[in-house]
């Protein structure tokens, strides 16, 4: 079994619970690791901060934990973060006030100021410290849309210089509806062409047939230029995974997003990664498709058309995950498991390039 270390764990380190991973590798080799640091309890609301763990060595061992992000103690979650080609580290993220809840927020019951906004801030030294936030929120949020996020996991630069994050958001229910039926959730992603500066909205893809209903939406750029996108499906059919591609780096999708039967497993988040070199679309995600278990890395060669399996980490509980190319021979899987649930801790583990393609 590959080599594991645990960066987070529950209850430890002032913080009730840890969620939501993302990890990234920096211009000096360093590997950051990011995820919520929940201080009261494992819900998805309430004092919630960014927090941060650095490793030198390929994530063989972890500095001591620090706060990216804070909002007092309100949220600050969803941590999307982004190398650029300058080394500059960019966090994209979304606040809310600690009461506002996602049932509240679908149902229209929270006020806009206190409601999911976005903000970015960055780092120019590995990582160490980091730029006061800015808000975001006007240049990519329609003021009509409840639901908002960011990923989860890493954003991208693509070879262009443009930078991709994606999200999700719902929209405003018709007729009697609340708001909180799955078939309001849609997808987007927010783009940049001055590295973090100004921003807009890229491809929306929203309708409310109850088909393919984007909700955790992650992104890898191809060799030929293209962006895939996989999301997280939360319509009852035709399948939990649905897939796309933009031929113009993110404003658009050649189709919207269809079902990718080739993904089995549990309504969950997921994480993409493109290899570069061997020409190997890499997908980790939890492969039960009862519930959330079998952390497993799946593999295509034709760009996403296609999967197989390529590692199952073990048995055990699992959900959200990111992937990281950590050198020439290595991939980085920071993701969530636990003995008897799957958010008992955040794992880190070393996979060799030639065991998952």
């Amino acid at each position: 079994m590959p080599a594991a270390t645990v960066p987070f764990r529950a209850g430890r380190e002032g913080y009730a619970s840890y969620r939501i991973p993302a990890v990234v590798r920096t211009h000096e080799g360093t590997l950051l690791a990011f995820c919520e640091g929940r201080v009261d309890s494992a819900k998805d609301w309430g004092h919630i901060d960014i927090v941060l763990k650095r490793s030198t060595d390929g994530g063989r061992t972890w500095g001591p934990l620090q706060i990216a992000a804070d909002n007092g103690t309100d949220l600050a979650g969803n941590p999307a973060p982004v190398v650029l080609d300058t080394g500059r580290i960019l966090l994209v993220h979304v606040r809310s006030a600690a009461s506002a809840s996602e049932h509240l927020i679908l149902r229209g019951e929270v006020s806009e100021a206190d409601g999911r906004r976005v903000w970015v801030q960055h780092s120019d030294d590995d990582g160490q410290s980091w730029s006061e936030p800015r808000e975001i929120t006007k240049q990519v949020k329609d003021p009509g849309w409840r639901w908002y996020a960011t990923t989860p996991g890493h954003a991208l630069q693509l070879s262009t210089g443009r930078v991709v994050v994606p999200g999700n958001h719902t929209l405003p229910p018709t007729g009697t509806d609340l708001g909180d039926e799955a078939k309001y959730n849609s997808g987007h992603c927010l783009l940049s062409d001055d590295r973090g500066e100004s921003w807009y909205l890229g491809y929306l893809d929203q309708n409310t047939n109850g088909y393919i209903n984007a909700n955790e939406t992650t992104a890898a750029e191809l060799p030929d230029g293209r962006v895939y996108f996989n999301t997280r499906n939360d319509s009852p059919s035709p399948g939990n995974r649905a897939d796309a591609l933009s031929t113009d780096g993110g404003k658009t999708l050649v189709q919207p997003f269809r079902p990718q039967a080739g993904l089995a497993g549990p309504v969950c988040q997921a994480s993409v990664l493109h290899l570069g070199e061997p020409d190997v679309l890499l997908f980790s995600g939890p492969a039960f498709p009862a519930g959330r278990g079998l952390m497993t890395i799946r593999a295509s060669t034709d760009h996403g058309t296609t999967w197989r399996d390529t590692h199952t980490v073990d048995g055990l509980p699992a959900a959200y995950s990111d992937l990281v190319r950590v050198d020439d021979r290595t991939v980085g899987l920071l993701y969530e498991t636990g003995d008897f649930g799957a958010y008992e801790r955040i794992v880190f583990r070393r996979l060799p390039v030639t065991r998952l393609t």
